[in-house]
Parts: structure tokens; C-alpha cells; sequence
């Protein structure tokens, strides 16, 4: 059975292209979905794409992915700021986390500078738009060959 990531996103990110494209781009979410599933299946790995505007459904997406051996790459949006209880879920992976933000979060106004859900991530990747999905994908499909290797 070949290695899976769940790629999570937050709200409003359902709006990506339309949304303030001076911030984060006129990419939309579905282009950001083909390229992700397409560099996935390259990489050798299964690869479920969702979004939800909902904190709660969230959770559920995070609690499955475990449950599914699944590792994670998640962009919480708003969430990212204020979540415990995203936080607490992502506690709970014992696969990679990365966690994806568009905008470059540490050159934003204060209250989007400090990500709450960054603590239960192995890495984040802030500032390269949506190149930063494909690069997660590298990262957890290098982590996860070191993780069979070791």
C-alpha cells in the first residue's frame, strides 16, 4: 500500500483567486488541488485534498488522517492564529506535519504573525504562494523515505 497525505485546508482558502489577490495570488484552490495530485501520484503517494470552512470538521479530517496512517500538510488560514483545538489534534500525528501558508505570515500585521497550529507541525513553509504545497509534498515524501529507511 503506498504512503498517503491528507492535504487539509481552512477556511475561506475555498476563495483562494477571488480573495484579496494582491495578498495571496489569482491561483485557485482546484488549480493548487490538480497540482498537488499530480506531483503526489509522481512521488509515489495516495493523496486526499479537502477543504472546510469548519473548525470542527477539521479536527475530524486530522483525527482520519491519523487513523489512516496518513501524513499531513495543512494550510489552517484563519484557524492557524487561534486553534487549540486543531493544535491538539495535530499533536497527535505520529507522521510528518507541515503546515502551508501563502503569505509570508512574519511580514503580516500582528494578530496573523504567530501561528498557534505551527506547534504541532514538523515544518512550515510561509511566503511562496502556492508553491508552498509542492514543496510540502517534497518534504513529506522525503521524510517518509527516511522513516522506511531508518
Amino acid at each position: 500500500m503506498k504512503p498517503t497525505v491528507h492535504i487539509l485546508n481552512g477556511p475561506n482558502l475555498n476563495l483562494l483567486g477571488i480573495r484579496e489577490p494582491h495578498l495571496y495570488g489569482h491561483t485557485t484552490l482546484a488549480q493548487v488541488q490538480a497540482r498537488c495530485e499530480a506531483l503526489a501520484a509522481e512521488l509515489g503517494l495516495g493523496c486526499v485534498f479537502r477543504q472546510s470552512n469548519h473548525e470542527g470538521v477539521l479536527v475530524d479530517w486530522v483525527q482520519e488522517a491519523r487513523a489512516a496512517g496518513a501524513a499531513v500538510i495543512i494550510n489552517p488560514a484563519g484557524l492557524s492564529f487561534r486553534s487549540i483545538p486543531l493544535l491538539d489534534a495535530l499533536k497527535t500525528l505520529d507522521l510528518p506535519v507541515i503546515e502551508v501558508h501563502i503569505t509570508n505570515i512574519h511580514r503580516r500585521d500582528a494578530p496573523y504573525q504567530h501561528s498557534v497550529t505551527a506547534l504541532g507541525a514538523t515544518g512550515v513553509i510561509a511566503g511562496l504562494g502556492p508553491l508552498g504545497y509542492e514543496l510540502a509534498l517534497h518534504a513529506v515524501a522525503q521524510r517518509l523515505r527516511e522513516a522506511t529507511t531508518a
